[in-house]
């Protein structure tokens, strides 16, 4: 595998997701496997679960890790084409990204989007950069559009806590006082094409996420009707596609209550604001998976390490 930026380049989810639980079982078990590799771990935005977890993945391959916080640590630095650089960036993507080749083995980027241009967000500019510079494999530790090891993370764990051949599993829209990225519901809407569930999704009007992504995937916008034999319940928030990046409402009846979650599953990505994304009886419920989907991002990161260690 030369790259891991979206859930589509997963071949076959549950061949994948068997190898994680095996990985999960036995963290070890390939510790000489990234002997004498570098894992460059390029941090454009804040991080607390992907960055440890992904570390701790590397760690766990006997792989040595370089983190690196970009915006704070390095040069500006400049992804246009052509341009005269007399202004804030004094290093380009195109030296950059080479520069970093020559020091790590692997590269995982993690880079979120503006919210104020679609188009140039959807662009992928600054993954898309290092996937076109560097010399080495790339992996997206989260990107404008999709966080593709929170969704393969997502995944794993509902395979876990399914007591179903086929599951109920909705994804809710969630009030939020900020205007959050669309990338961590995208890529469980990717996940959850690939597994055998039955996938629904809930948000209030003027929240639909981008269709070519969702599909034929239902969406109600009526959230009570939506979590009827509901076995897991997702929570995110996500600003407006169709009025891009804008807060269209905070509408506190979306917040998730013990009461509507009856007895599914709850899920969340972390980090969650309590009371209200989803109320404290939820979160410290024996429903929450939420400790289980961080403990296992290292199982998903590491797989992926090995599967492109394997490639090297």
């Amino acid at each position: 595998m030369k790259k891991y930026t979206s859930i589509n380049d997963i071949d076959h989810m549950l061949s994948w997701i068997e190898e994680a639980k095996e990985i999960k079982a036995s963290p070890l078990k390939h510790n000489n496997l990234g002997k004498h590799k570098t894992l460059g771990l390029l941090f454009f935005n804040a991080s607390l679960r992907t960055r440890l977890s992904t570390q701790k993945a590397a760690l766990n391959l006997g792989m040595d890790p370089i983190v690196m916080n970009v915006s704070g640590d390095a040069w500006g630095i400049e992804f246009g084409d052509g341009t005269i650089m007399n202004g804030n960036t004094a290093e380009h993507i195109k030296e950059a990204a080479a520069v970093i080749s020559q020091y790590c083995d692997v590269i995982a980027v993690r880079a979120f989007p503006s919210l104020k241009d679609k188009e140039q967000d959807e662009a992928e500019q600054v993954l898309q950069s290092f996937i076109q510079f560097a010399s080495v494999p790339v992996i997206s530790m989260e990107s404008a559009t999709e966080h593709p090891l929170q969704g393969f993370t997502d995944a794993i764990t509902i395979s876990e806590n399914s007591t179903k051949k086929r599951p109920k599993v909705v994804l809710s829209w969630a009030p939020h006082i900020k205007a959050l990225p669309h990338a961590v519901a995208n890529s469980f809407v990717q996940a959850m094409h690939k597994m055998d569930v039955e996938f629904i999704i809930t948000n209030p009007e003027g929240y639909n996420l981008n269709t070519a992504i969702t599909k034929e995937t239902p969406v109600s916008h009526n959230q009570v009707d939506a979590f009827k034999d509901a076995d897991f319940i997702y929570t995110k928030n996500w600003s407006s596609y169709e009025d891009y990046g804008k807060i269209l409402k905070t509408d506190t009846n979306w917040m998730l209550t013990k009461e509507k979650l009856g007895n599914a599953k709850f899920m969340h990505c972390l980090p969650v604001r309590r009371n209200v994304v989803a109320e404290d009886a939820v979160l410290d419920s024996d429903c929450s998976l939420v400790l289980e989907q961080a403990n296992n991002r290292t199982y998903a990161a590491q797989l992926v390490l090995k599967k492109v260690l394997e490639s090297l």
